[in-house]
């Protein structure tokens, strides 16, 4: 916050979208989806649908069960605004990240725009 009262974005805004019309960032979905007692980690970026419209699409590190995915998109929706709920959820034994421990979703990206799962 400025000395005027304002707010501003200090993340990266190239992890930042929209959904609804609202701007988000990936952080707070993912942080409600590693409050799940089966996550140990989680990344969300943007998913391209077909209605060219952007929806979060979560990779979780999980052991997955059948319904697994459903049950994590509810825990999220009560814990955050119902809007930024990952409408897909890709479960993935690792997460790609840099030789410092950073999180790569450029490369999640790159695998959400190649698959429609």
């Amino acid at each position: 916050m400025d000395q005027e009262g304002y707010y501003w974005y200090a993340g990266r805004s190239d992890d930042m979208f929209r959904v609804s019309g609202q701007w988000f960032s990936p952080a707070e979905v993912e942080s409600a989806l590693i409050e799940h007692e089966c996550a140990l980690e989680a990344a969300v970026v943007a998913y391209r649908e077909d209605t060219e419209l952007h929806t979060p699409r979560a990779f979780p590190r999980v052991a997955a069960t059948p319904d697994l995915a459903r049950e994590l998109q509810e825990f999220v929706k009560h814990r955050i605004t119902t809007y930024k709920y990952p409408r897909r959820i890709e479960f993935v034994d690792k997460l790609p990240k840099s030789p410092a421990g950073k999180l790569l979703r450029y490369k999640l990206r790159k695998f959400a725009s190649r698959t429609s799962t």
